[in-house]
């Protein structure tokens, strides 16, 4: 999303239409169609100045709190499919905390990864002429 911006969605649905096809397209699917908006967003309104060190902590920290977020973007779709009331949802969203949590730490672990597989996406675009 910070090299390739609107476009970046092409590839975030060509990996959630990969998923279903290797996973399956069950129930489990269906919030992908609209749990990654939320992180690409997110990433659109990253300020585009922003110095590296403001840039890494910025990129880590969204990435770290999409995970932290994730059970609860997952959420209400899970409740409408399943039929749980707003208990039965918070229910399902504070027994998946945990999990949470683990998937924050390595979403953040990740998040240090963003800014040099962007450089080295600009220098390629760069290299064989592609517009970003």
């Amino acid at each position: 999303t910070l090299v390739y911006r609107r476009r970046a969605l092409y590839p975030l649905y060509a990996y959630v239409l990969i998923n279903g096809l290797l996973a399956g397209f069950a129930p489990w699917w269906l919030p992908y169609l609209y749990i990654w908006l939320p992180l690409w967003g997110a990433a659109m309104l990253l300020p585009r100045g922003m110095g590296p060190r403001a840039a890494a902590a910025a990129c880590c920290a969204v990435c770290a709190l999409h995970g932290l977020a994730f059970g609860t973007l997952y959420a209400p779709l899970q409740a409408l499919m399943y039929g749980y009331d707003w208990r039965g949802m918070l229910t399902w969203i504070s027994l998946g905390f945990p999990m949470d949590v683990l998937h924050a730490v390595g979403n953040l672990a990740a998040g240090l990864l963003i800014l040099p597989l962007s450089d080295l996406l600009r220098k390629l675009n760069v290299r064989f002429r592609i517009g970003a």
